[in-house]
């Protein structure tokens, strides 16, 4: 079986470590709604001069510009042994037409994985988070033991690599966790609508996994499911 798979989970819940984990194991592009428009606006691409203009006032780029763009990058000949895409779809609406828009061009949807984090540990975690200067995948968070930066010349440093650490401005801004956290436990229209909308289809396997554990226990709970 093929390994498409879309993956779910909360501002804060260790969706990207998780995700990098498993782009690592079964070696398949890891693909990022942001990274793609990045993709298309450098490129000078149709689709990325129309996004270029939503996204300079601030605005959500429509679908009829996002989806297009995505199915785009998954017919690529990397992604012929699979594929993870994250961060999209966000609203229920996306999840319908992305699904219609997969079943046409004939790329299946083989697993949802759902990082299931209540909403407070959620925004805990966000605001404890703090990124090395050299590589923003290397896990440091002030409320985790296991992930607790060291102490060196009387401030803190990566744990992995000894590198500056920054808060990102927005992970200390509660009124932004909460727009992005009111946008995704939003269960009518928002991305946890998406998410339920995939529960409810055939043909995907939905793994919902407890994302208040450890990190190594995730990444277990996951594995055991693939």
């Amino acid at each position: 079986m093929g390994k498409n798979i879309l993956f779910f989970g909360p501002n804060g819940s260790g969706k990207g470590t998780q995700g990098a984990i498993v782009q690592k194991k079964y070696d398949i592009p890891h693909i990022e709604s942001g990274a793609i428009f990045r993709e298309h606006i450098g490129g000078g691409t149709e689709l990325g001069m129309k996004a270029k203009e939503y996204i300079d006032k601030g605005d959500l780029v429509p679908d009829d510009i996002t989806i297009p763009m995505m199915v785009s990058r998954l017919q690529k000949d990397d992604c012929k042994d699979g594929w993870i895409l994250d961060g999209f779809p966000r609203s229920k609406d996306q999840a319908v037409t992305l699904a219609e828009t997969l079943q046409k061009e004939g790329l299946a949807l083989d697993y949802v994985i759902e990082i299931v984090l209540d909403r407070e540990i959620a925004k805990d975690r966000i605001m404890g988070r703090r990124l090395c200067v050299n590589d923003n995948n290397h896990p440091n968070h002030i409320a985790f033991e296991a992930i607790k930066p060291v102490e060196k010349d009387g401030k803190l440093v990566c744990r992995v690599c000894g590198g500056d650490l920054n808060a990102r401005a927005d992970d200390q801004d509660v009124d932004a966790i909460n727009k992005r956290h009111n946008i995704y436990y939003d269960e009518s229209t928002g991305t946890m609508a998406a998410v339920n909308y995939f529960k409810a289809a055939d043909g995907a396997k939905v793994i919902s996994v407890d994302g208040s554990v450890a990190i190594g226990e995730v990444t277990e709970l996951i594995m055991k499911e693939l």
